[in-house]
């Protein structure tokens, strides 16, 4: 079978790793990089051994898929033009800087028939992968993904930048439509919003709390799920995944609180059969992979036996139809009496108030 032809579209900060990865597999043909700044083309394309140009459209009549890693604000033009050619692209997060944007880009791509990939790359992290196999109806969701201020992706909001790979996440868990949301964010560094604090409620009742800043002084990546089979908490950094369950011990009874009501109970050695006796605790193991290869492998796999991909652009949508109402409960968050909208020392409105 000959290699797929793909050419990445933008390499910097992350489209570079787009390049070197898809230059190690074995099933796909790097022919070139797209980078108007020729300095940074030049030596991605050298570090990969594939051409460099500077505009993507001289690429457009070679290849069999792209993958496009430029600024948000770009997405859609150059999107667009790809799939107009009726060319398979994997777009990184977030799809669009808004979700009419977004809308369109999805209508496009499902009225050429042309495969959309969104890039979640987290749904591809084995931990993660493990951690939703195991979490059945939850009830309670709380996520946290805290990092330092990195001078990228300045133009956009910390919730379309970090937050929108948990709201993936947890759509994808809950399974349920969404009813209310409540949140709290401020701008410290720039014209968006640098972190944001939200509750979302479900039709089903599930809660879930979900926490996002890029001005934290060391990564955070957490995500723990209270459900009726027990507590699933993962880091998803380290990835460290344990999960608690009530023991058969715990239901047959009687109950710990009977046991110390007891004449003569133990309560220190009670205390010790919490997580031993009463709790199960499993920590299950997690396969060694790299969430980005596998990503772009599975692109290959869809585009090469035309199946739709893990997170499409139905999916895309449902998470910045979220990411959307979380940032509009921030503009209208009353303050002191007042609706302040975002606040902080950099804050701007951007919507009526």
């Amino acid at each position: 079978m000959n290699p797929l032809r793909i050419a990445v579209i933008g390499v910097g900060a992350l489209g570079r790793h787009h390049a070197r990865i898809l230059a190690g597999l074995d099933s796909v043909e790097l022919i070139a990089v797209a980078e108007p700044d020729v300095e940074t083309g030049t030596r991605v394309a050298k570090d990969c051994d594939c051409a460099h140009v500077v505009d993507y459209r001289e690429l457009l009549s070679d290849v069999d898929a792209l993958t496009i890693a430029v600024p948000t604000f770009a997405h859609v033009p150059i999107a667009s033009e790809c799939l107009g050619h009726g060319i398979p692209v994997m777009i990184e997060k977030p799809i669009a800087p808004s979700l009419d944007q977004a809308a369109s880009l999805v209508e496009l791509a499902d009225r050429q028939g042309v495969l959309l990939q969104v890039g979640h790359v987290e749904r591809f992290n084995p931990a993660v992968v493990k951690t939703i196999g195991l979490i059945d109806r939850p009830r309670y969701i709380r996520v946290e993904r805290l990092s330092p201020f990195a001078f990228r992706s300045t133009d956009i909001s910390v919730v379309h930048d970090l937050m929108i790979h948990d709201l993936d996440i947890v759509l994808t868990l809950v399974e349920s439509p969404l009813r209310e949301v409540s949140a709290f964010g401020f701008t410290l560094m720039g014209g968006h919003e640098d972190s944001v604090q939200a509750r979302l409620l479900f039709e089903n009742g599930c809660l879930a709390d979900i926490a996002a800043s890029r001005i934290h002084p060391e990564p955070v990546r957490h995500l723990t799920a209270w459900s009726a089979s027990g507590c699933v908490s993962v880091d998803m950094q380290t990835p460290d995944l344990t999960c608690y369950c009530p023991s058969p011990e715990l239901f047959a009874g009687p109950s710990p609180l009977q046991r110390a009501a007891e004449p003569g109970a133990d309560i220190e050695r009670l205390k010790e059969q919490v997580f031993t006796e009463f709790i199960s605790v499993h920590k299950p193991e997690i396969p060694s992979a790299d969430a980005l290869t596998e990503e772009l492998q599975s692109f290959v796999d869809c585009v090469r036996n035309h199946q739709p991909p893990l997170v499409g652009g139905a999916e895309a949508l449902r998470a910045m139809a979220a990411a959307d109402r979380i940032l509009d409960s921030v503009l209208d968050h009353q303050w002191d009496g007042h609706a302040s909208g975002a606040i902080g020392p950099q804050a701007r409105r951007r919507r009526a108030a």
